[in-house]
């Protein structure tokens, strides 16, 4: 392949998105519509009982996963965190990478903390803990996956 046709196959992915790269936008967009949802009442059942941080929060988002402003703040920072990556292949890799390996520490973390200590300051429950497992090993399996498809400027191969 000659430097010019390398040089447009690169544009032209870069242009047009990989695979992985949409993978990242979708996932940031799924983050920050989440931390968007958490600060509504109505989706999110006990909203009066949002606090800042804390195990004390007794918000759930969609009646199910505890959430805090912190905890929504920081899906909505891992949110714009994935539209950004998402710019070229490598960046949104690593995102999908380093976001699915921060979400499994998140399940491992929230199986071992006593939900009622003041360790819990996400706060988590255990509908938390297995969305981060599934998110994790999710995001990782993108990063992966999607890296050994052509279209991805050759990140896998």
């Amino acid at each position: 392949m000659t430097d010019d046709m390398r040089l447009r196959s690169t544009s032209t992915a870069t242009a047009t998105g990989s695979p992985i790269q949409a993978a990242a936008v979708l996932v940031g967009a799924a983050f920050l519509l989440v931390g968007v949802l958490g600060f509504i009442p109505g989706v999110t059942t006990g909203h009066d009982g949002l606090e800042a941080a804390g195990h004390e929060s007794h918000a759930e988002l969609l009646g199910l996963f505890q959430v805090s402003v912190l905890h929504n703040v920081l899906h909505l920072l891992f949110g714009v965190a994935g539209m950004v990556l998402a710019r070229t292949a490598a960046s949104a890799r690593g995102y999908l990478l380093g976001g699915g390996a921060v979400y499994l520490a998140l399940w491992l973390y929230g199986l071992v903390v006593d939900k009622d200590s003041q360790a819990n300051f996400v706060p988590l429950n255990t509908a938390d803990d297995w969305l981060h497992f599934v998110l994790g090993v999710g995001m990782i399996a993108l990063a992966v996956v999607l890296a050994r498809r052509p279209g991805t400027t050759g990140l896998g191969r």
